[in-house]
């Protein structure tokens, strides 16, 4: 029994010697209480090169204490002959056999014997067998452990019965080539060699999935990538949870020697292979020159990752441009791959080269990502230089054309992406930035599209409203006239329009360089544009049918012919101006009714005429009556007719115009017809009354026979005025109040609606009137004694100035004089007097 350094205890079943450990065995067997499994149980081994991590695969896969290599005291053989150990945590009981690994420099070159023989006990005793090989080794002859592979094969099919086994090949720190090429290339190379082992009679034919079940898996660098390294193995370790069951790992097995014959099993198959003499195979120097340059590849590679200049510029690369970044990476890979061949130089020259290859692919690996960053940033760089170009050119440079523009600015910028990709660029590597060029030239390609479509959109659009705003008026215009060729009209102006707009349209996009399609398209979108901008302003005049025929009908009802306001007097027919007037207003609606652009709908248009029989559809009501006091509606015939023809409006369509020109159906325009009789009924009595009032207007005098019996009776008090002057005073005087009083009351006015009516209003407004005349008679008065008053206080003021000026002149005179004027003072007041009077 082994030591017990571990979880679980390791047992070394076979010695370096090849001695087998029977007694070691049978504790074993009882310590992990195999007997008691049965058939359920597992066997796992693992083989490989030397140093190449087998123990350690182990533990960690197994929770096993097998001794692992101690690098800080160089490589040398840490397993030797075979260990065993039973696995922690695994369902069912899985023993694990760790072998000594191949080509181990104890045994030397010529001493391969054991490792053969080793091999091929575990390919006998196991149901699944791990090898562990490396990588970079897949596809090799000799570093894939392939001869020792064929040999083994070829000796179990002459020694034993086969067994179904399960061999995974666990791929050790894998490269960036998918697993999903590996493992084709692995199981075409054991396809090969199962091909040429030579087979018994029996198994000539025998396929290689009858005795073995090829997996492979891979895992990263232990000591790069430890923690994705444990990640993988725990992944894998899930694997060999229930592995003889189906479907698992060694599912599929078969000839599983109970748990109580494995001691004695175990030790008859190592008999048997000890004895067979011809195992004996050639020994493979390159298997110790593969691992030691695989071991100074590793370092440099290490030394790359760790290099401070490189991790700078390994930063730098992942936010923007570095410049000069291709020779720093060819400075590198020279550095790291020079510093290799001097280490390897005593090495074989096909291993040497093979690692410095594989040495040079794992840096490239590790500087791809960063080169390919640098050429994305320059694409970016270069994609959004163009963007900027391309807007200052186009507007700097716009009568150059569209495509021109594009066309200098793409070519500006490849060229500009290419000196990037060379400074860029590294050797050895083969990269091609072609993939990223052509991602440019897409992505210019598209901002180019977009632009384009922005701008086209742009010209389309203003040629849209140059185009609405030339059809909008006009056809709101023309349909409010309602000529008898309204809609050949609007038809012709549409063509005119839209014709006009096309062929500037096309003007403008030359400099774009448009298609053939894509022109006539653009052209056909505009013309059904200006189509649409007529029906959409027809449907909304449609939506106010009813107010334009009102505003049509009290234009021609409430107008004469020069335009002028229609005052309503008896020589007006108001039967006969209705009729006129609704005839327009149905005009007006026959226009509404529906589109009539093409001119096949205008040759055909028979709206108006369906219409007609709505002047007479509606029953007579006493307005029309008092208009028309004979009707034909004894006439029976008409009235069959008529309605006969108003049966032609209870349809849904109109004939020969299409749903979609359809803009007012016969039943919206009957009901509409209705509703614009009862609203206009209001204006026509208006007018009625209006009429009325003016034939009444012109009898508000008394009748002939009352004024000649005024003129017989009061004869004789005209004649006592004659006599006597006073009277006609006061009849002058009375004149004037009642002249003033007429204009006040407007007496003209008060009697248009009758002699009674209006003597009543007089009647009521008289006292009022009189009151108020009176009144602004009393002011007048006041302001003119007030205005008296102030000239008199204006003219003493003057006098007295006079009067103080002569009264110093004398008082500077003689005393004589003085005299004299004291005697003379009387006369001065009287002048003074007669001054101010004058004043």
């Amino acid at each position: 029994m082994a030591d017990s350094v571990g979880k679980t205890p390791t047992l070394q079943l076979v010695d370096g010697k090849g001695g087998f450990n029977t007694a070691g065995l049978d504790a074993f067997v009882k310590s992990v209480k195999l007997a008691e499994c049965g058939l359920s149980y597992a066997v796992v081994a693992i083989m490989g090169p030397q140093s190449s991590g087998k123990s350690t695969l182990l533990n960690h896969l197994f929770n096993t204490s097998f001794v692992e290599m101690d690098a800080f005291k160089g490589r040398s053989q840490t397993t030797q002959g075979v260990w065993l150990a039973r696995a922690d945590g695994i369902d069912p009981c899985t023993l694990v056999m760790d072998l000594e690994g191949t080509d181990g420099r104890e045994r030397g070159e010529d001493d391969t014997a054991f490792e053969k023989q080793s091999s091929l006990f575990a390919l006998a005793v196991s149901d699944v067998v791990l090898i562990n090989m490396w990588c970079h080794d897949i596809g090799r002859e000799q570093a894939a452990n392939k001869p020792l592979l064929k040999t083994v094969f070829q000796v179990m099919l002459r020694l034993f019965t086969p067994r179904k086994t399960t061999l995974l090949f666990v791929i050790r720190d894998k490269t960036r080539t998918p697993i999903e090429t590996l493992e084709p290339i692995l199981r075409e190379d054991i396809q090969k060699i199962w091909d040429t082992v030579p087979k018994p009679a029996n198994h000539q034919h025998t396929p290689l999935s009858e005795f073995f079940n090829l997996q492979v898996t891979s895992l990263a660098n232990y000591e790069e990538k430890e923690e994705q390294f444990k990640l993988q193995v725990a992944e894998l370790r899930e694997r060999f949870q229930n592995s003889i069951a189906p479907g698992g790992l060694a599912g599929d097995r078969r000839g599983v020697v109970p748990a109580t014959g494995f001691p004695f099993s175990t030790q008859e198959i190592w008999r048997v292979i000890k004895e067979n003499k011809d195992l004996d195979l050639p020994a493979h120097k390159v298997m110790v020159a593969t691992v030691r340059c695989e071991e100074i590849a590793h370092e440099k590679l290490k030394g790359l990752l760790d290099d401070e200049e490189w991790r700078s510029l390994e930063e730098k690369a992942k936010n923007d441009v570095v410049v000069g970044f291709g020779k720093f990476v060819n400075d590198v890979v020279e550095k790291f791959l020079q510093a290799y061949n001097m280490e390897a130089a005593f090495f074989d020259e096909g291993v040497r080269t093979s690692k410095q290859n594989f040495l040079t692919s794992r840096i490239l690996d590790v500087v791809q990502p960063s080169y390919q960053l640098v050429i994305g940033h320059h694409r970016a760089k270069v994609l959004n230089s163009f963007k900027m170009s391309l807007d200052t050119n186009l507007e700097s440079h716009s009568d150059e054309g569209f495509a021109n523009i594009v066309r200098w600015c793409s070519k500006a910028a490849l060229l500009e992406f290419e000196r990037g990709c060379a400074d860029a660029e590294v050797a050895r590597s083969g990269w091609d930035s072609s993939k990223a060029k052509e991602k440019l030239l897409r992505d210019i390609d598209t901002h180019a599209q977009t632009k384009r479509k922005e701008k086209l959109a742009e010209v389309v659009s203003m040629f849209e409203n140059k185009l609405e705003a030339a059809l909008d008026e006009p056809t709101a215009s023309l349909l409010d006239a309602a000529a008898p060729d309204t809609w050949s009209a609007i038809s012709r102006l549409m063509e005119a329009e839209v014709k006009d707009a096309t062929s500037r349209l096309s003007d403008a996009i030359v400099g774009f360089e448009p298609s053939k399609e894509e022109e006539t398209k653009m052209r056909d979108f505009l013309s059904k544009f200006g189509r649409g901008v007529v029906e959409k302003k027809s449907k909304e005049e449609a939506s106010q049918a009813i107010i334009r025929m009102k505003q049509r009908f009290i234009n021609v009802f409430g107008h004469e012919a020069d335009n002028m306001p229609r005052i309503w007097g008896e020589e007006h027919d108001v039967r006969a101006i209705t009729r006129d007037a609704r005839s327009s207003s149905l005009k007006l609606l026959s226009v509404l009714a529906a589109i009539r652009l093409d001119e096949d709908s205008q040759k055909s248009d028979s709206i108006e005429s369906s219409l007609k029989p709505l002047l007479g559809d509606q029953p007579e009501t006493a307005l029309q009556r008092t208009i028309s006091r004979t009707v034909s509606g004894n006439n029976t015939a008409i009235v069959r007719g008529q309605s006969s023809a108003l049966h032609a409006l209870s349809v849904a369509m109109w004939p020969g115009v299409s749903s979609n020109d359809t803009l007012i159906t016969p039943v919206q325009c009957k009901s509409i017809w209705r509703q614009f009789q009862a609203e206009t009924e209001y204006t026509i009595s208006q007018a009625m009354a209006a009429q009325e009032a003016a034939k009444r207007n012109k009898s508000w005098l008394p009748p002939p026979w009352a004024l000649m019996a005024m003129g017989v009776l009061g004869f004789n008090e005209f004649m006592a005025l004659l006599r006597n002057p006073f009277y006609l005073v006061l009849i002058f005087i009375a004149y004037l109040v009642g002249k003033a009083v007429w204009v006040q009351l407007d007496i003209t006015r008060e009697f248009e609606h009758g002699f009674v009516p209006g003597l009543i209003s007089v009647s009521t407004k008289l006292l009022p009137t009189v009151m108020t005349l009176l009144k602004k008679l009393a002011d007048e008065g006041t302001q003119g004694a007030a205005s008296a008053m102030n000239n008199n206080a204006v003219r003493t003021n003057g006098t007295d100035r006079i009067r103080h000026r002569e009264l110093d002149d004398m008082s500077a005179g003689q005393g004589s004089v003085s005299s004299g004027l004291r005697d003379d003072e009387p006369q001065a007041n009287g002048n003074l007097r007669q001054r101010h009077a004058l004043g």
